[in-house]
């Protein structure tokens, strides 16, 4: 991006969001999208410093169509107070579905030095901007795992939604049972149970897999019973969220509702 380029992007990242219920007008939404898309390519990219909360000074690289919540800080407040109260210094923090790593940079300032974060996403091109993110802030304590969590070890079929849809793909999700798509990537996964034989076992994990929840926990029922890390799980359905909420409750954690799709679970 040449410099014009780089402040054109940046004002679109910090003015454009008032204007994002008028897309919706007939007629006059596609004329914006379409000088929006023309000003501002899908694949710019920006940094930003985040401005409020408890990532309040922190830096990403964004997508100027997308960042206007990162930019405040508003991304899943209730997520954002969960970490902040229960993660603390020298944990070690699992973040399962990083993405560009919003909760991974917030895990790492709450963990300090002392602790370590390791942070997972099978998207290849999103876990590059997470190494990104990370090394911008010089977060050395956390690590990127460019792979998906399992039920197993293996190697699974990862849908990456097309950039147009999601810009920062962050609707990626582990391929079970349906026909691949033109967007369809071979991936390698890894359960937790495994993983954490190998590296240091989280004293806290907040997942968010699109979906592939019940099949994750399922991977992790020796990590749950033995090491008993807090969870903080993104379910995506009504099925889901019973089921695990069963599944936590049998291993005697105690569950509770943040919102309808997230649930806190602390060890009892």
């Amino acid at each position: 991006m040449t410099n014009s380029d780089k402040r054109l992007a940046n004002l679109f990242l910090r003015y454009a969001s008032p204007f994002a219920g008028l897309r919706k007008v007939p007629v006059l939404g596609d004329l914006l999208s379409w000088t929006g898309r023309r000003l501002v390519p899908t694949d710019s990219l920006v940094w930003a410093e985040i401005e409020d909360g408890p990532a309040k000074g922190l830096w990403m690289h964004v997508n100027p169509r997308t960042g206007q919540s990162v930019l405040g800080g508003l991304g899943e407040p209730l997520v954002q107070k969960a970490l902040a109260e229960h993660l603390l210094p020298a944990m070690t923090f699992y973040d399962l579905g990083a993405n560009i790593g919003f909760f991974s940079l917030l895990g790492a300032r709450l963990v300090g030095s002392g602790g370590r974060v390791y942070s997972f996403e099978a998207d290849p091109e999103i876990a590059a901007r997470l190494r990104g993110n990370l090394a911008f802030n010089n977060f050395l304590q956390a690590a990127v795992e460019q792979r998906a969590v399992w039920s197993e070890t293996t190697m699974v079929s990862f849908v990456r939604v097309d950039a147009n849809t999601s810009p920062d793909r962050g609707l990626g999700h582990v391929l079970s049972g349906a026909a691949a798509t033109p967007h369809t990537i071979t991936v390698e996964a890894v359960s937790l149970d495994e993983y954490a034989t190998r590296h240091l076992a989280p004293d806290f994990i907040k997942c968010d897999v699109e979906g592939a929840e019940v099949a994750v926990f399922r991977g992790a029922q020796k990590l749950l019973k033995e090491k008993r890390p807090i969870l903080l799980v993104e379910t995506h359905s009504g099925e889901n969220h019973r089921a695990l909420k069963q599944t936590f409750s049998d291993l005697c954690y105690g569950c509770r509702d943040l919102d309808g799709n997230h649930i806190l679970a602390l060890p009892q």
